[in-house]
């Protein structure tokens, strides 16, 4: 055999072992999080394995590519002991970094609910990396002994197979051969990253992963983490969408909204209160329909049957950088993360700027290290002249160890800067104690019981801590005149089997109080989402100006929608209804109210006018990336 054949056997018998491990973290992905995949049966796993070897094939690949082509170099020196044991050390530690990354998704998967992308290194800033990184090391220990023994796997499999060894002369029909096989191989590797061989094959992307699955969910079985990552670092840009012309498209759906209100704006002051994971599931009034549940809030229960409370209210994503834009300024996070994106210095009208242009204060507070997640960046975009963290707070030895000061500290400290602004004022606050590892700070422990799940016991404190906040507060000067906007920013671990689906993991408690105005007690079933809040609160404060906002305007909206991005697939709800659209086709209807778990496909019965849905879907997709791509996100 061509020594360079031989060679490149070498490097496919050492490639080998990378797809049985890629293919056995699928199937301990698959089992630990099964109870989002209740119905994958055998046939359909089976099916989804299949598929998943395309984009094994393509993530192993990426990763390899300079490993194979050093070591297919038809040079004398490519034998030699020292280049050799260069190539191993390439080897191990880029197979070790994809399968760390693929390895730690197992357990990230159950609060984000797809794989890893790109953004997963802008945790990489964070001042407390380190602590969270031990923390994690103690919760998922096990991963950490998967991981150790699939690199040594790896490692006593590389040197099972033995480099060859020449024995001949180098000459010009020895470099001839030794080219054609490298070019080769290039080019079948070429061809394996793109996912095929026709001319026309696009680079494979996550969207190809819908072609194995059932569910939108279940793209994260079938796709592995490196080519994730890898894929969203060279996929980061929209391209522009003509659906419609720019005047049919403006009468479908027009993101400008025009205020005209008949009174003088009420200069109430504003108090958003975002709370870390605080899934709708976790409450008591908003599932009275689930027997003998009470929740874990008992304090914002009672403040929710005192309030505008929207009952059938959801995110606009699934992460804390999702929900930053989505409230703060009525750009939702579809597709990719707003603040992270390319488009993420376009220029905005924020709540922050609309109020101070008509003379309102505006400050933010996050407990956690300043220029966490960027926060402090985004809010100034968004109007937010104000920034109060952790330095501002003052006192580091108050530091819960993982993500900054505890909540009912932090909301403390909040209260009494509050209590120093002059009026009118509008400041968000954004918590932090539910988020993992879920523990309660010094002083706390046995506190609270909790429940099935390790955040009940945070989603209690940090209840707890909300109502110190109010006890607070209300004996504070500006108290009665002040609207207070309670919400989450995502959803985080589930229990309940009705909020396993994909509209269930997104759906959120949001709250409208104003204690000056005490007859304002509803529950509200208008189907509502993170980027409603700011045209709804506009409304209320009867502001008069243009705004752009892609949530719905309370006062003309006569179908109120929401729209959601996952796994490749956008899901579009009205009225009863939610309607799955992906690849340019409807791929699912169904009534989310009667069908909690979205179980029954309609599609073939349609029971709505789903010409209607697409098209108003359309329109929504088409201004909102050609608005992002054109910097156009202002009226």
């Amino acid at each position: 055999m061509n020594h360079f054949l031989r060679r490149l056997k070498v490097v496919l018998l050492r490639l080998s072992i990378l797809f049985v491990i890629y293919q056995l973290l699928r199937l301990i992905f698959l089992l630990y999080n099964r109870h989002h995949f209740q119905n994958v049966d055998f046939e359909h796993y089976l099916t989804m394995v299949k598929g998943g070897f395309r984009f094994d094939l393509t993530g192993i690949l990426y990763l390899n590519l300079l490993y194979i082509i050093l070591y297919l170099l038809p040079f004398r020196f490519a034998e030699h002991q020292w280049y050799r044991r260069i190539l191993f050390w390439i080897f191990i530690l880029t197979n070790a970094l994809g399968l760390a990354f693929d390895t730690g998704d197992i357990f990230y998967f159950d609060y984000v609910l797809k794989r890893s992308t790109v953004e997963v290194f802008m945790f990489a800033g964070e001042k407390n990396i380190g602590l969270l990184a031990v923390q994690f090391f103690k919760d998922f220990w096990w991963g950490f002994l998967l991981f150790a023994g699939l690199i040594y796997l790896i490692y006593k499999w590389y040197r099972l197979i033995p480099d060859p060894v020449s024995g001949q002369a180098y000459n010009f029909k020895t470099y001839l051969s030794g080219i054609i096989v490298l070019l080769l191989t290039l080019y079948f590797s070429i061809v394996g990253i793109r996912g095929g061989f026709k001319r026309d094959t696009r680079p494979i992307t996550m969207n190809n992963a819908g072609a194995y699955i059932r569910k939108p969910l279940e793209m994260a079985i079938v796709l592995n983490t490196p080519f994730t990552i890898i894929r969203t670092f060279t996929k980061r840009t929209f391209k522009p969408v003509h659906y419609f012309s720019d005047s049919e498209v403006a009468k479908i759906f027009n993101p400008v909204k025009e205020f005209k209100a008949d009174t003088t704006m009420t200069k109430k002051n504003v108090v958003i209160i975002i709370v870390e994971s605080f899934a709708r599931e976790y409450t008591g009034v908003l599932n009275r329909d689930i027997k003998g549940y009470t929740g874990y809030t008992p304090f914002l229960d009672s403040l929710m049957l005192q309030s505008h409370t929207f009952t059938n209210a959801y995110a606009n994503g699934r992460k804390s950088i999702d929900a930053m834009p989505s409230i703060l300024t009525s750009i939702p996070s579809l597709v990719q993360p707003y603040i992270v994106s390319p488009y993420g210095t376009n220029k905005l009208l924020g709540l922050g700027k609309i109020l101070k242009q008509r003379g309102y204060k505006t400050a933010f507070f996050h407990g956690a290290p300043n220029g966490s997640m960027g926060f402090d960046a985004f809010v100034k975009l968004a109007g937010f002249d104000e920034y109060y963290g952790m330095n501002e707070y003052g006192n580091p030895d108050d530091f819960d160890g993982y993500w900054g000061i505890p909540d009912d500290k932090f909301l403390q400290y909040m209260a009494k800067t509050l209590d120093t602004f002059k009026q009118p004022f509008i400041s968000t606050v954004f918590t932090l104690s539910s988020h993992h590892p879920f523990k309660l700070p010094p002083g706390f422990e046995g506190r609270f019981k909790g429940g099935a799940l390790p955040i009940h016991k945070v989603i209690q404190y940090m209840d707890f801590s909300v109502k110190h906040f109010f006890n607070t507060v209300s004996n504070m000067p500006w108290y009665q005149n002040t609207i207070f906007i309670i919400t989450a920013d995502h959803c985080n671990q589930s229990y309940l089997p009705e909020y396993n689906s994909s509209i269930g993991r997104h759906a959120i408690p949001l709250i409208f109080y104003e204690p000056g105005k005490p007859g304002e007690k509803v529950l509200d079933s208008t189907l509502t989402q993170h980027v409603d809040i700011m045209p709804r609160l506009l409304r209320k404060l009867h502001y008069s100006g243009k705004i752009l906002g892609f949530g719905n305007d309370p006062e003309t909206e006569k179908h109120p929608f929401i729209v959601n991005y996952n796994g490749g697939t956008w899901e579009y709800m009205q009225d009863d209804y939610l309607l799955r659209f992906r690849n340019e086709k409807i791929t699912g209807l169904f009534n989310y109210k009667k069908d909690r778990l979205l179980k029954q496909n309609l599609l073939h019965t349609a029971p709505v006018d789903t010409v209607f849905m697409v098209k108003r879907l359309k329109a929504f997709i088409q201004q909102y990336k050609n608005r992002l791509i054109f910097n156009k996100l202002t009226p």
